[in-house]
């Protein structure tokens, strides 16, 4: 068995990344938002402000989040599978701003159903 973990930098993929994974082989997948540390620590300083702000503009939020996705699949086959629909909805992995995978050798999971 392997995890599979993915952090996407754009949220809305999230809704086409899912079937896709399900038709390569996941048999089910946990999503979360997310933020990256860099998004965290420079969170202070602000660059989209007018030069006049109001009490609206200095409150909006403009954090920026991330969908990170996890899953436990059943073999090395299924990973190679699962990476190559993501880089299809996506893009590569060594263009800017699609976000990371890895996945890592699981030698026990409790609580996962068959199918």
């Amino acid at each position: 068995m392997y995890l599979i973990v993915l952090v996407m930098d754009d949220p809305d993929k999230c809704v086409d990344v899912l079937p896709a994974w399900e038709k390569a082989g996941a048999p089910g997948a946990t999503v979360l938002e997310s933020t990256g540390m860099q998004r965290v620590l420079n969170r202070g300083a602000r660059d989209d402000l007018p030069l006049m702000p109001s009490l609206e503009d200095i409150f909006r939020k403009t954090e920026t989040r991330h969908r990170t996705v996890f899953s436990v699949v059943p073999d090395a086959d299924t990973v190679d599978r699962i990476a190559r629909v993501t880089q299809e909805v996506l893009g590569p992995f060594e263009d800017e701003h699609t976000g990371f995978m890895f996945s890592v050798r699981v030698d026990r999971a409790f609580g996962m159903r068959p199918g």
